[in-house]
C-alpha cells in the first residue's frame, strides 16, 4: 500500500476511534493523550481531509523502503518512519523540523511504531478476533461520518485519496484488536474508590475552594514600634487577655471596638465579604480552620498578633460537589490508566526482540 494509502487509512481509524469503546482521551496508537479538558469534540472531517496533501509525503519509496528495525520477526522500514512524520507534522500543523529537533522526534514516532507492533503481536497472541459483522458495522459508521450512503460511493471516495477498502479494512480491524488486548490488559485492571476520592479531596481542598467566600474579623495588636522583639511582647500578653474574654463568652465585635488597633474596629473587626486566595496564605488558613462562629486563640503575623473569628463560610454545593468527585474520579482514573498502560507496555516490550537498525 502507498504511503498516501497508509496516512489516509490511520486518518479514517482515527476517525473511528471516536465511537468506540474505549474513553476518548486513552492513548491510541500514535496518540499523544490531550489534556484532561479536551473541549467540544472536532466536527467529523470533509472527504478531502481524511488524506495528508501528497506534497507531505516520502517521495522515493524506493530508496525508504528499508528494514530500520525489526519487533520478533515484524519489520518496520524507514518509509513507515518517513510515512508517520508527516502525519505528524500535518495533524500537529508544524513545519519540518532539522538537526537534533527533526531526530528526537523521529525517536519518539519510531517508539510509537514500536509500541503499536508489541501491542498487535500481543492482540494476535491472545486469538483476539474481530468478526465480519462488527467490521460491516464500524464501516457503516465510517460512511455516515464522512457523508456517503453506499458502499460504492464509499469506495470511490477511497480511491479519490488514494486508499483502498482491503486497506481501510486492515487498518480498521488492528486498531480494534488493538484497543480490546488494551482493555483487558489495562482497563479492566484499573479502578477508584470512594476513599481515594476523599482523600484526593481533602488533599486540595484549598484549590478546589478557590474563588468560594467567606466573612471574617479580626481584633488586631500592633507590636511596639523600634522594640524590635521586646515590642511584640506588649501585643501578644493584649492578645491573650482579650482572648480569655472571649473564652468567657464576651461578644467578638464588641471587644473589637473596644481593643483592635487597627480601622476595622470601629466595624467590630469587620473584614468584609472575602474570596479564597485574597488574603496573605498564613492568615487565611488560620481564618478557614474555623468553624462558623469560631473565635481563634492569638496569632501572629507579620502585621501584629490577631484573633479571629469565623462569621460564614461559602462551601460546594451538593451538586458542585457530585460534579467535582465526577472529575476527580476522572482525573485519578486517567492516572492510573497511564501509569498501568507505560507499565504494561515495558512489560511486553522487555519481552520483545527489538532489533532497532535505524
Amino acid at each position: 500500500m502507498s504511503a498516501l494509502a497508509r496516512v489516509g487509512s490511520l486518518a479514517i481509524v482515527m476517525l473511528l476511534a471516536a465511537g468506540c469503546a474505549v474513553p476518548s482521551w486513552m492513548p491510541l496508537i500514535g496518540k499523544s493523550k490531550p489534556s484532561p479538558d479536551p473541549g467540544p469534540p472536532a466536527a467529523s472531517p470533509s472527504p478531502s481531509a481524511l488524506a495528508i496533501p501528497r506534497e507531505r509525503l516520502p517521495e522515493s519509496a524506493g530508496v525508504l523502503d528499508r528494514v530500520i528495525c525489526v519487533v520478533n520477526n515484524d519489520a518496520i522500514t524507514l518509509y513507515e518512519l518517513d510515512e508517520a512524520e508527516a502525519h505528524f507534522l500535518y495533524e500537529s500543523k508544524q513545519q519540518t523540523t532539522d538537526g537534533e529537533a527533526r531526530q528526537q522526534l523521529r525517536q519518539r514516532l519510531l517508539q510509537s511504531l514500536i509500541e503499536s507492533r508489541v501491542q498487535l503481536q500481543q492482540a494476535e497472541r491472545e486469538k483476539i478476533v474481530v468478526e465480519d459483522a462488527e467490521m460491516t458495522e464500524q464501516l457503516a459508521e465510517i460512511m455516515k461520518r464522512v457523508n456517503v450512503s453506499s458502499p460504492r460511493q464509499f469506495e470511490d471516495l477511497l480511491k479519490t485519496q488514494g486508499l483502498t477498502l482491503d486497506g481501510v479494512k486492515k487498518r480498521l480491524r488492528e486498531q480494534i484488536m488493538v484497543q480490546r488486548v488494551v482493555r483487558r490488559k489495562v482497563t479492566l485492571r484499573i479502578s477508584v474508590t470512594e476513599q481515594e476520592i476523599d482523600r484526593y479531596l481533602h488533599e486540595n481542598r484549598d484549590k478546589l475552594e478557590t474563588g468560594l467566600e467567606f466573612e471574617a474579623r479580626h481584633i488586631l495588636f500592633l507590636p511596639e514600634a523600634g522594640k524590635g522583639d521586646e515590642g511584640w511582647e506588649a501585643p501578644r500578653l493584649k492578645a491573650q487577655q482579650v482572648y480569655a474574654l472571649l473564652l468567657e463568652g464576651q461578644n467578638f465585635k464588641e471587644l473589637a471596638k473596644k481593643y483592635s488597633e487597627d480601622g476595622s474596629g470601629k466595624d467590630g473587626g469587620s473584614l468584609g465579604t472575602l474570596k479564597r486566595g485574597e488574603l496573605a496564605p498564613e492568615i487565611e488558613a488560620a481564618i478557614l480552620r474555623l468553624k462558623p462562629g469560631e473565635s481563634s486563640s492569638p496569632f501572629r503575623s507579620q502585621v501584629g498578633y490577631h484573633l479571629f473569628h469565623l462569621d460564614s463560610r461559602e462551601s460546594l454545593s451538593a451538586e458542585a460537589l457530585a460534579q467535582t468527585r465526577n472529575q476527580v474520579r476522572d482525573i485519578l482514573y486517567r492516572q492510573k490508566y497511564d501509569a498501568r498502560l507505560q507499565e504494561w507496555l515495558a512489560e511486553i516490550k522487555q519481552r520483545a526482540i527489538i532489533d532497532i537498525r535505524l
